[in-house]
């Protein structure tokens, strides 16, 4: 196969750290507030406005509380894991690594006895409709390593007892969020917003807050879980006001990527963008006989991070370990190429790729790659 001659202009297609918006230079941090406490007035000001943008260009309720926390989407997630559980049984729910992690961390280190587990293979959902939202519920809203979504939430109940947690971390700013349907929404500004890594942003709605202003759990909080005093949520958090010491680099990165956003459209210009971009992977696939959507499901395909597997039979009859072989050669390649960085898919997924098609990738970058996956798939091949 003859090699392609149109690179794309950013080779960034990593599933996190993603690529950073269109015109992106380091120049964006010029103003960064350096130097000065965060816990000033023009620290916090610089710190509310990271929120206050962010509720703004996602629709987030006045009701709702969103703030800045630690440790980036895990410590998001564990957080309201450890400040929220114990209190009512608890559905989780996995299909990939991240929400399985989750898993791990509520039966192995909360030790929460009445926890029912529903789990899928890659590829797929587990049954929904087997959930009990009077129960607490805990799932991920995009399936990172498997590249398979939730394509609603119409299996969440209104008047539900329980709170529904949903880590959103490659979802939010690409993905529509049902808010009424959420009780709590984690996420981090390294993935869709293409920020810098460490800093998680919590959301909170008004059933989550009234749960943590009334119950307790049995075991100890570090003190980064801690958003409660005297009983009551801390809302100076959720005005500016962090737990820990943040980055002002990266806040300041975060506002330019929220900027961004708001100059080309919001988020529904987000959104296009990213559906774009899987369309254009989708027509592609379509025509190509030897790569395939790892989701089953059309519906349940991410827009944000596109998990592809190879269906060629001479592909699926090697071992395991073959294939995986396969997989980094041609990533390799591309690597070596300056086409495309960081797009072998999760070290627990089967092997294959994993394309980042969030709103900061262009869509000409994204019809300049596809060439070469055929190209690298064929030099690979034979081999």
């Amino acid at each position: 196969m003859v090699k392609p001659t149109q690179r794309p202009q950013s080779p960034n297609f990593s599933s996190g750290p993603c690529a950073k918006r269109p015109g992106w230079t380091v120049d964006v941090l010029s103003n960064a507030f350096l130097g000065r406490s965060h816990r000033s007035r023009l620290g916090r000001d610089r710190l509310k406005e990271v929120i206050t943008r962010t509720k703004a260009i996602l629709g987030i309720p006045e009701s709702y509380l969103c703030g800045i926390v630690p440790a980036s989407d895990t410590g998001a997630v564990e957080l309201a894991l450890w400040s929220l559980l114990g209190e009512r049984g608890v559905d989780m729910v996995a299909w990939e690594s991240f929400g399985s992690s989750w898993v791990t961390d509520v039966q192995k280190q909360l030790k929460l006895s009445d926890c029912r587990t529903f789990k899928a293979d890659y590829g797929v959902l587990p049954d929904f409709t087997q959930v009990d939202c009077d129960r607490d519920v805990v799932f991920t809203w995009n399936g990172t390593t498997s590249g398979v979504k939730v394509p609603n939430a119409d299996w969440i109940a209104d008047d539900r007892q329980g709170l529904t947690i949903a880590d959103a971390t490659s979802a939010v700013f690409a993905m529509e969020m049902p808010w009424p349907k959420l009780d709590v929404v984690t996420w981090s500004w390294q993935k869709v917003m293409g920020g810098e890594a460490a800093h998680g942003m919590l959301v909170l709605s008004p059933r989550a807050v009234e749960r943590l202003e009334r119950y307790t759990p049995t075991w100890p909080l570090p003190k980064i879980f801690r958003i409660t005093k005297g009983g009551k949520v801390d809302k100076a958090i959720f005005e500016g006001d962090t737990i820990n010491t943040p980055s002002m680099l990266c806040v300041e990165d975060a506002l330019d990527g929220l900027k961004w956003a708001e100059s080309i459209g919001g988020l529904p210009a987000l959104l296009g963008r990213s559906q774009s971009n899987l369309k254009t992977i989708e027509d592609w696939a379509e025509r190509t006989d030897w790569v395939d959507f790892l989701a089953v499901e059309p519906i349940t395909r991410s827009n944000t991070s596109v998990c592809l597997k190879v269906v060629d039979p001479w592909f699926v009859a090697l071992t395991a370990e073959e294939q995986a072989k396969v997989i980094k050669k041609m990533v390799a390649l591309l690597d070596a190429e300056q086409v495309a960085y960081d797009i072998a898919s999760y070290r627990d997924a089967p092997s294959g790729l994993r394309i980042w098609a969030g709103a900061t990738v262009e869509q000409t970058d994204m019809e300049a790659l596809l060439p070469w996956l055929d190209w690298a798939y064929a030099q690979t091949k034979g081999a």
